[in-house]
């Protein structure tokens, strides 16, 4: 999305490429010139369906001048080129090529292009050509800081670290100050990075940093007014003169005399929901031109992608504070060991809606569930938060079997209307008389309990797996159940743990029950930590909730507990 938007903008034509010459983005201009839609485009092989030579005739990849730039993955331009119309005519271009680097972290191709005068004199096409070649270099320039700064923001860096490495990139090629201004969660605002660059080298002027004054709802200075929704707005040392209409103000005039900034942008930073989340300002001083219209919006798109990203930081940061905070302390029972892991996604990921919960009912039994709420974003985690306590509610209200309790659920979510799918696996242990314990449970189409035995043993409990919760209210469900043996260990995981895009599931679930085997003679907290370090995919892009249970040997109560809970 954020590569499309940038492409939007240009006055020339651009198609993207990746390392197999495929086209995977183009702008309006470039559909325009070559009559055919960016749907028909994306997807096909850029030398194929477009490069010719003079009268049309396909050119072989090693006669092609634009391809050998390709290859040599450098930037460079030419001018004797055509590419094929949809309308099955030859369209003269000058063209550009420069390295872009992908979203997913590979380095394609963008090539910029502009209709070449076909009926000119060899010099003043010429003449033309050398113009339209700075054009456009001047453009691939703007591009490739555009993608530069994707790959910053997208990246799993702390969002502190990601402005300053932005920062960087816009200094000293657009300007030779920066200052961000970021509004906290409380609503106020602080100076996060002030930067000049000096002698070749970005020095973080940092007495010039820290809290702001708040800012007045009618103040009309220029700072202000982009605080509180204006466009990317100009200002100088001049809008700082006498009268000054809020402490803000004097704030401003004092950085301006500090800096020497001569002139200077302000760009707000702005959330999906169009709220002002901080404003980047540059600023230019000694004998630097002022800003162009092209370089002031080319600032806007990196204010615009700057504020996705906190945008994205802050709702990532609430839903994991929420999922923490939903997560229990794991209650005392006697003759029961119990341990549970939550381990949130990898930075450059969503948040995802995974949980655990355990609790004792008046009658003693401990009630265990385990799930993951489908999505990655606020949203999961708030619908996660309305699972697990109607969970909880329908458990305590009566005596019900996990079947019928999950069947409440199903149909107190249709009822309701909350649009909700998640897989879980609902369970509970009840001791008998003689004192054995019993496990029974519902899995609504959730990952399998893996049960490991004193004797090295080790099975997943897969009776009978029924839908996932959220799409049919009226689905039959089946309580399962299992007599556990003393010191018998049953784990609960969520896909995360044994499944990513390059592992399938059932080699994860081969690998846990491998892993698994080897941990369970020492303590339960050694196995659950050694589960994640050892069975959790590499490259998982999910987040991991672990809960664990051991029974005791019948001749000593293990109960713990005293570092049980969220981790």
């Amino acid at each position: 999305m954020l590569l499309q938007k940038a492409l939007t903008g240009l006055d020339v034509g651009v198609y993207v490429t990746d390392e197999q010459e495929r086209i995977v983005a183009v702008n309006p201009h470039a559909e325009e010139l070559l009559a055919r839609s960016a749907a028909f485009l994306v997807g096909r092989n850029a030398h194929d369906l477009l490069h010719r030579g003079a009268g049309g005739t396909p050119l072989p990849r090693a006669q092609c001048q634009l391809m050998k730039v390709f290859r040599r993955g450098r930037g460079s331009h030419g001018g004797s080129k055509w590419f094929m119309r949809g309308d099955g005519t030859l369209l003269p271009v000058v063209w550009l090529v420069t390295p872009y680097e992908l979203a997913d972290g590979s380095t394609g191709v963008a090539v910029l292009f502009h209709e070449r005068a076909a009926e000119q004199s060899e010099a003043l096409g010429a003449v033309e050509s050398g113009d339209h070649v700075a054009a456009l270099a001047a453009l691939a320039d703007s591009l490739s800081l555009i993608s530069a700064t994707t790959t910053v923001l997208t990246s799993s860096l702390e969002m502190a670290e990601a402005l300053r490495r932005l920062v960087r990139l816009v200094l000293p090629r657009l300007a030779d100050w920066a200052v961000v201004d970021l509004v906290d969660e409380d609503g106020d605002l602080q100076r996060v990075a002030v930067t000049h660059y000096r002698d070749g080298q970005h020095v973080r002027v940092e007495e010039l940093e820290g809290p702001l004054p708040a800012v007045p709802p009618d103040s009309v200075m220029p700072l202000s007014r982009v605080l509180m929704g204006a466009p990317v707005t100009r200002l100088s040392s001049r809008d700082y003169t006498d009268p000054l209409d809020s402490d803000m103000a004097v704030v401003q005039r004092r950085l301006f005399e500090a800096t020497g900034m001569r002139s200077a942008i302000a760009a707000p930073l702005r959330g999906r929901g169009g709220e002002v989340l901080g404003v980047l300002t540059l600023g230019r001083s000694g004998q630097r031109r002022d800003f162009d219209s092209t370089e002031i919006t080319l600032v806007d798109d990196i204010a615009h992608q700057a504020g996705l990203a906190l945008d994205y930081e802050q709702q990532r940061r609430v839903a994991e504070a929420m999922q923490r905070y939903l997560l229990p302390q794991l209650p005392r029972v006697p003759g029961v060991d119990l341990e549970a892991r939550y381990h949130p996604a990898p930075q450059s990921s969503r948040v995802g809606g995974d949980w655990y919960d355990a609790f004792v009912l008046p009658d003693g039994t401990l009630t265990l569930v385990l799930g993951d709420v489908m999505g990655h974003d606020l949203r999961s985690a708030a619908r996660m938060a309305e699972v697990r306590s109607m969970l909880r509610a329908f458990a305590w209200d009566r005596e019900s079997s996990p079947a019928e309790i999950v069947s409440r659920l199903d149909r107190a979510l249709a009822t309701i209307g909350i649009p909700t799918m998640a897989t879980l696996v609902f369970a509970r242990l009840v001791r008998t008389a003689a004192g054995s314990w019993t496990l029974s449970w519902t899995n609504a189409g959730h990952p399998p309990p893996l049960l490991l035995t004193p004797d090295g043993g080790a099975r997943f409990l897969d009776h009978g797996s029924d839908l996932l919760v959220g799409p049919d209210p009226l689905t039959d469900r089946h309580t399962a159940g299992v007599a556990l043996e003393p010191s018998s260990t049953v784990v609960l995981y969520t896909d995360g743990l044994v499944e990513s895009a390059t592992h399938s599931i059932d080699a994860g679930l081969a690998a846990l029950r491998r892993h698994a085997v080897d941990l369970v003679r020492g303590p339960l907290t050694d196995l659950c930590r050694g589960l994640i370090e050892r069975v959790r995919p590499s490259d998982n892009d999910d987040d991991v909730a672990l809960l664990a249970l051991r029974v005791a040997d019948g001749r000593t109560s293990t109960a713990s507990g005293e570092d049980a809970g969220p981790r």
